[in-house]
C-alpha cells in the first residue's frame, strides 16, 4: 500500500465536516476543528473552490457550503449502487464474523424476497437460497420489514388476508402478529424463533437508503442446537452492525 498523501486527506477532513451541521463553515471554523494552520486551510478552501467542490455562500461572506462537483459525485455513486451485489458483501463480512447464515431480504406484498445469502461452514446450516420467497409474518426479516411500514400500509398489507402457518410456532392471528411488530419498532431488533422452520432461530436488523427509509433486512439464522440466550444477544448486535454498514453503503447517514 501506498503511503497517505497529508494535502489530499486534509482536504478530505474539510469535505467531510460539511456532512454535519447547518451545512456551512468559514475557514476559522475549519481551522478550529482541524486543529490546521490557518495559511492551509485558505488553501485548502481555494483549491476546493476552484474546482466547484465548494462554493462561497453569498448571504454569509466568508462561509463555504458544498459546490456542485460533489452532488455530481454522489449521483454518480447512487447510480452504480446495487443492493443485492452490496448486500452480498456485507452478509459475507457478517457471516465471516459469527460463522452462521446470513441473508438480506426485501419486503414484496406481504412476503420477503431473499436477495444475499451466504452460509455457515457449519455442518447443520440452512437450506434456503437467493430468490426464495417466504410469507413476511413468519420470519424476522419480515416482521423487520412489517414493523417499519406506516400502520396504514402495514393494515393494508395484512388485513383480509390468511396468515398462513409455516411451523406450529408461526404467528397466525393478527392481532397477535400487530403486537409482536410494537415489540420490534420498541427494540429496532427483530426474533424468530421457529417460525419459518422447526429447527431454526433468527434475529434481523432494518437497511436504510440515502432518505432514512428501511429498504431492507439483514438476518443471522441459528440452527436451536447452536442457540442460546448469550447467543442471541450476541447476534443482535452483529446483526445491527451488519445493517448499519450496508445502510451506509446506501448512503444512509447517522444510527440505523
Amino acid at each position: 500500500m501506498g503511503r497517505l498523501v497529508p494535502a489530499v486527506t486534509r482536504a478530505l477532513d474539510i469535505l467531510e465536516l460539511f456532512l454535519e451541521g447547518d451545512g456551512s463553515l468559514s475557514a476559522p471554523d475549519v481551522t478550529r476543528r482541524l486543529q490546521l494552520p490557518r495559511t492551509t486551510v485558505h488553501e485548502l478552501l481555494t483549491t476546493l473552490a476552484a474546482r466547484a467542490y465548494l462554493v462561497p455562500v453569498p448571504e454569509q461572506p466568508g462561509h463555504y457550503r458544498l459546490g456542485v462537483r460533489t452532488y455530481q459525485l454522489g449521483s454518480r455513486y447512487a447510480e452504480q449502487l446495487d443492493l443485492a451485489a452490496e448486500g452480498q458483501q456485507v452478509a459475507r463480512e457478517v457471516a465471516q464474523t459469527c460463522d452462521e447464515t446470513v441473508h438480506v431480504a426485501v419486503l414484496e406484498d406481504a412476503d420477503v424476497i431473499y436477495i444475499a445469502k451466504v452460509d455457515s461452514t457449519h455442518a447443520v446450516r440452512m437450506v434456503s437460497g437467493a430468490g426464495r420467497r417466504l410469507p413476511a409474518h413468519c420470519t424476522s426479516v419480515g416482521k423487520m420489514l412489517l414493523a417499519s411500514l406506516p400502520d396504514a400500509e402495514l393494515t393494508a398489507r395484512i388485513s383480509g388476508r390468511e396468515l398462513t402457518a409455516m411451523t406450529p410456532d408461526s404467528v397466525t392471528d393478527p392481532a397477535v402478529l400487530r403486537e409482536a411488530l410494537a415489540v420490534v419498532r420498541e427494540r429496532g431488533v427483530a426474533v424468530e424463533h421457529r417460525e419459518s422452520n422447526p429447527d431454526v432461530n433468527c434475529v434481523a436488523a432494518p437497511v436504510r437508503d440515502s432518505a432514512g427509509t428501511v429498504v431492507a433486512a439483514l438476518s443471522i439464522s441459528v440452527p436451536v442446537i447452536r442457540w442460546s440466550e448469550e447467543r442471541e444477544s450476541e447476534l443482535e448486535k452483529l446483526a445491527l452492525g451488519g445493517a448499519a454498514e450496508l445502510s451506509t453503503r446506501l448512503g444512509h447517514r447517522g444510527p440505523a
